[in-house]
């Protein structure tokens, strides 16, 4: 397969990239990593009738740490982010992530802003940026605007991103001390997409009880699945395995899978039930461990 004709424009400045989204509008897209973009295209899913090249804007790449929250610019790649210790120390539950990404030569391309805009809902990483409650950086010609994670991606591959914009950052806040994360998938083959994806965000108090907890599933729905509603009663108690199996039921109640000829939804709810006690598990330890 090839794609349809387009022009091909390499910006050599953030601002460049900019006029050309705002002169173009929906007929243009950014190609950064184009692990998801150029597949699109071969398939003519996707027909851009102008690509503007920004792997030419070193400023949009890199991790930029500080005190309260570290920020990643959008064309910062899988490969870089792993291989930071201290980003996969401070952000483990993306280290967990980021080697079900597909392979080794993917990550080697695709970066985090890419898969992010995209907004696959079967994908890892929007369903991370629920559980660390990121914030999005997009910029355009007028200016920029700050995104929640919670109202960033609006149905299956389609985010608040304005015509004109650009997604250029991300903002993932310090977690806070004693908080343990995990996250597990089931996928038919290594590297697959996941039938069911789960990340899960524990913070206990002194006294082990449960401050604050965050869930999430990729998947299993036309966005990634905010299921920290699952666990808003946890506050105060402590996680016994009574408590995570009424979470887990809540969790396989609450979501709406579509089932898929992998897997039945039936099957997915129950995939979900099965992962959410283990990701609140490996969690709750990992606290205990010294993990985060």
């Amino acid at each position: 397969m090839k794609p349809a004709a387009f022009r091909y424009i390499a910006a050599a400045s953030l601002e460049e990239a900019l006029a050309l989204k705002s002169e173009h509008g929906d007929e243009a897209k950014f190609l950064a990593g184009g692990q998801s973009l150029i597949p699109t295209m071969n398939f003519r899913l996707a027909r851009p009738a102008v690509l503007i090249d920004i792997n030419n804007i070193a400023a949009l790449a890199g991790i930029r740490p500080s005190a309260m929250a570290t920020r990643v610019g959008a064309l910062t790649r899988y490969r870089f982010l792993q291989r930071d210790v201290a980003f996969a120390r401070l952000f483990p539950l993306i280290g967990e992530a980021l080697p079900h990404i597909a392979h080794p030569q993917i990550r080697n391309r695709g970066t985090i802003g890419g898969n992010l805009s995209h907004a696959d809902p079967a994908s890892e990483l929007p369903a991370i940026a629920l559980a660390l409650r990121a914030r999005f950086r997009a910029e355009s010609r007028s200016g920029e605007r700050w995104i929640e994670a919670s109202d960033f991606f609006v149905g299956g591959l389609t985010t608040d991103l304005r015509p004109d914009e650009m997604l250029v950052e991300i903002e993932l806040p310090a977690p806070r001390p004693r908080t343990g994360s995990c996250f597990m998938e089931v996928a038919r083959r290594k590297g697959d997409y996941a039938i069911v994806g789960m990340a899960a965000m524990v913070t206990l108090d002194e006294q082990d009880q449960c401050l604050d907890v965050r869930l999430s599933l990729c998947g299993v729905g036309e966005t990634p699945v905010d299921a920290s509603a699952a666990a808003a009663n946890l506050t105060g108690q402590s996680l016994t395995e009574a408590v995570i199996g009424e979470v887990a039921a809540a969790v396989r109640a609450m979501i709406e899978p579509a089932g898929s000829v992998h897997a039945s939804a039936d099957y997915q709810r129950h995939l979900a039930f099965v992962l959410t006690g283990r990701v609140l598990r490996t969690a709750h330890q990992r606290v205990h461990d010294g993990h985060r």
